[in-house]
C-alpha cells in the first residue's frame, strides 16, 4: 500500500535519509522512531510529497511522482507537529478544510451533506465536537491537536502519516488517539505511519516499528519482535532498564 525502495532524501542537495526501504500493508500502521535530527521528520515529509527525494516511493501501487497534488492529497493526509495558529477559524470550519482535496470548487461555499455528515463524524471521533464552534485560537494545545487530528480523518485518506501525534495530550487523549487509529487502519485499505518518542505508546500502536540513526535504517522489524536492545545502542541508555525501574513505580 505504502512502499520504498531506496528513498534518500534532504535539504539543499544533501541526503538527511539516506537509502531506506520498507512496505506498509493495507491494515497495518508502522511507527519510526529514533534520536532527534535522526531524519524522521525528513522522512515523512518525502512521503507526502512535500521534498524531492530519490528513490522509489509507491502510494498505492502508483508512484508518487506521477500523481497529481490533488489525486495525492486524497490518497495521504499529514499531521504534522503543532506549533502555533494565527488564524481565527471555527473548529467546524478548520476540520471542513480537510474536505478540499474532495471539491469542485470554493471548501466554505460547495459543502456537501456528505462533507457536513463527515465532518461531524471526524469531531465526534476525537471528541471535540462540543468546541465545534469555538474559534481555534482559543483552544489549548491538546484541544488543538485533537482538532487537526479530526481534520486529518476528514480529509478520508488511504494512508495517515503522523509527525508526534501525541504531543500536548494528556495521557487518556494519548491512549484515546492510538486506539483511534488502530481501528480507523482497520477499516477500508487504509494504513498509517507514525513518528513517536514514546518507546511504550509507539509500540502499542505499530505493527512495525523503523528504527533510525543518522539518516538510515538501524532496524526494520516486527514490533512484537523488536528487541529493546537496539534502542538503547542507538540512544546510549539501558532504555529497558529505564522503563522497568519506571513502571515499578505504579505497582
Amino acid at each position: 500500500m505504502l512502499q520504498t525502495e531506496h528513498l534518500s532524501c534532504g535539504y539543499g542537495g544533501g541526503h538527511v535519509v539516506k537509502n531506506i526501504s520498507f512496505r506498509v500493508e493495507e491494515g497495518s500502521r508502522l511507527c519510526i522512531i529514533g534520536p532527534n535530527g535522526c531524519g524522521k521528520t525528513t522522512l515523512l515529509r518525502a512521503l507526502a510529497g512535500l521534498l524531492p527525494a530519490e528513490g522509489l516511493i509507491r502510494i498505492c501501487g502508483e508512484s508518487l511522482n506521477k500523481m497529481s497534488r490533488r489525486k495525492l492529497a486524497c490518497q495521504v493526509a499529514l499531521m504534522s507537529q503543532l506549533t502555533s495558529v494565527s488564524f481565527s477559524y471555527s473548529v467546524y470550519e478548520t476540520v471542513l478544510m480537510g474536505r478540499y482535496a474532495h471539491q469542485k470548487s470554493g471548501l466554505l461555499a460547495s459543502q456537501s451533506e456528505e462533507d457536513r455528515r463527515i465532518v461531524r463524524e471526524s469531531m465526534e471521533r476525537t471528541g471535540i465536537l462540543a468546541l465545534k464552534d469555538r474559534p481555534v485560537t482559543e483552544l489549548s494545545g491538546g484541544q488543538l491537536q485533537r482538532v487537526f487530528l479530526a481534520r486529518t480523518f476528514a480529509q478520508e485518506p488511504k494512508i495517515i502519516l503522523l509527525d508526534e501525534p501525541t504531543n500536548h495530550l494528556d495521557l487518556k487523549y494519548q491512549v484515546e488517539l492510538v486506539e483511534n487509529l488502530k481501528e480507523w487502519t482497520k477499516q477500508g485499505g487504509r494504513c498509517a505511519v507514525g513518528v513517536f518518542h514514546d518507546i511504550n505508546l509507539a509500540l502499542s500502536f505499530a505493527d512495525t516499528v523503523l528504527l533510525m540513526d543518522h539518516g538510515a535504517a538501524y532496524a526494520y522489524e516486527r514490533a512484537e519482535q523488536f528487541d529493546l536492545s537496539l534502542v538503547s545502542e542507538i540512544y546510549r541508555m539501558d532504555v529497558r532498564n529505564y522503563m522497568q525501574n519506571t513502571l515499578k513505580k505504579w505497582e
